[in-house]
């Protein structure tokens, strides 16, 4: 099932025996999580009715005696595991070969309750940080017996559009520029993003736009001295405001580390690489193709002016060379702010 999916259902009551919420992106499962925890039974009815667990501290056979009990005084109960990914006996190690007892697989006490679940109780599995293995005799029993869930991170292309709608979720406006400066500085860890703009729409009016200025002002991101702007300045070949930004880099290298500063500019690079070899240059195919919105699109038409596609090449290479000397290789005194400013310097000539 989708996020979407199972939210639907949840506001509607539509409950099931077990969820396995699994994945990489945890903003996804502790936002289900959290209806399970606080939406599900009264206040009355979780005293005697709601267990939060550990996974570190409970065992497969601990758990399945709570849940196979029956809900006082309501019509169901609610086991949430959270860090079941902890749980050492979730996935136990199987060994088991073709020709041996399969009868072995039903002792699991897991196995055996998601064929036959108690209807009345609501289990949750919040197994965050990586995948399950799909081969596994338990995971294939979850998938036909419980409803599932894999969070995935979302690629760097696609967090200004979560933004935007985040932010309007919360009741708010947000331009296209500050949704690439937000995603550019704070990575691809949505919860760290929702927990900023949190933090950032407790101190403006509801409704109010979101502007850089107001990011500057709340978030501590600048909104002249970012990749952002870097990257923009170095697509006009605006020699003076890339080093003013360079030089700000290298005076505040903790804000602004090489190592992601060149993975933008990869990026970038490559993106103006692609522009050039598009039979189609439409605003919606290229937007398509670059994984970008068509507000941007413009900028790379004018950036694939300014660098032909011979000097896309060059700058990439250029690129990988100095963020493997950033790494040390070939390098053993430069720093990242000289570095940074001799690949901006040969990325402009």
């Amino acid at each position: 099932m989708t996020f979407e999916q199972i939210i639907g259902d949840l506001k509607k009551k539509i409950y099931h025996p077990v969820y396995f919420l699994s994945g990489e992106e945890t903003f996804y499962i502790d936002q289900i999580k959290n209806i399970f925890e606080d939406n599900i039974l009264s206040e009355s009815e979780k005293e005697f009715n709601q267990s939060v667990l550990y996974g570190k501290d409970i065992d497969i056979n601990t758990l399945i005696s709570y849940a196979r009990r029956y809900p006082m005084m309501s019509s169901h109960q609610v086991i949430i595991v959270k860090e079941a990914q902890d749980m050492k006996s979730l996935f136990p190690k199987e060994k088991l070969k073709e020709k041996e007892d399969k009868t072995k697989e039903d002792k699991n006490a897991l196995a055996e309750y998601l064929q036959k679940p108690t209807t009345s109780t609501i289990l949750v599995f919040g197994y965050k940080y990586k995948k399950v293995d799909k081969r596994t005799k338990i995971a294939k029993l979850l998938d036909k017996h419980s409803i599932t869930y894999d969070a995935k991170k979302l690629y760097e292309n696609q967090l200004p559009a979560w933004i935007n709608t985040f932010v309007k979720s919360k009741g708010f406006k947000i331009d296209e520029k500050s949704c690439v400066m937000l995603a550019d500085n704070l990575g691809n860890d949505l919860t760290k993003i929702a927990n900023e703009i949190n933090k950032l729409t407790l101190n403006i009016k509801p409704g109010s736009q979101i502007t850089p200025d107001i990011i500057e002002d709340n978030i501590g991101l600048s909104k002249d001295f970012n990749i952002f702007e870097l990257i923009k300045a170095i697509g006009e070949r605006n020699t003076f405001k890339s080093f003013r930004i360079v030089d700000y880099f290298a005076a505040n290298p903790k804000s602004n580390p090489m190592v992601l500063s060149t993975a933008q500019l990869y990026s970038y690079f490559l993106k103006i690489l692609t522009y050039h070899q598009l039979d189609d240059h439409s605003s919606n195919n290229a937007a398509s193709v670059l994984g970008v919105s068509p507000y941007f699109v413009n900028d790379y038409a004018n950036a694939s002016r300014a660098y032909p596609l011979n000097h896309c090449i060059r700058n990439i290479s250029y690129i990988r060379d100095y963020d493997m000397r950033s790494k040390g290789v070939n390098n053993v005194s430069t720093n990242d702010g000289e570095l940074m400013k001799e690949l901006i310097y040969k990325i402009l000539n």
